[in-house]
């Protein structure tokens, strides 16, 4: 999660709908949500971090007895991780309840944020066919090159 002090998790995905990343082929992808469910959980453990809660890390699974299964990935774990079932000598263990309810990071956390308008959805006519030229031209682009 961390990037040289900076402090911020990046996913990823390229525009390219021919991507092996858009089909789900098991002898590729195991429980393909997992890399969003753990860049989330790195947001919810850095809160819990910052206001001092304790929580085991989250990439010490195997220390608890937890392991990368086939298909599932690393369910089990995360599914604990959330609930604050983990078992331990000191009983359960995992992500404390109120992290939930706290803040979550905010762009002012971070030094080199901005806003990303990629999933943005069109909110007026306007928008909308501006959208529609925007797609086809980087369609026009993709199939002909930047010329």
């Amino acid at each position: 999660m961390d990037y040289y002090g900076i402090g911020f998790s990046n996913i990823r995905l390229p525009n390219d709908s021919r991507s092996y990343i858009y089909k789900y082929n098991t002898s590729i992808n195991q429980f393909p949500e997992e890399v969003f469910l753990h860049e989330f959980l790195h947001s919810l453990e850095r809160t819990a971090k910052e206001y001092g809660y304790e929580r085991p890390e989250l990439h010490s699974y195997q220390q608890y007895g937890y392991k990368n299964e086939a298909l599932i990935g690393q369910k089990r774990w995360y599914t604990d991780y959330m609930n604050k079932e983990i078992k331990a000598n000191t009983g359960n263990i995992g992500l404390p309840q109120e992290v939930y309810t706290l803040k979550p990071a905010k762009s002012t956390d971070f030094k080199y944020s901005y806003d990303m308008k990629e999933f943005k959805e069109p909110e007026n006519i306007i928008e909308e066919i501006r959208e529609i030229f925007t797609n086809l031209s980087n369609k026009i682009k993709y199939l002909f090159g930047n010329k």
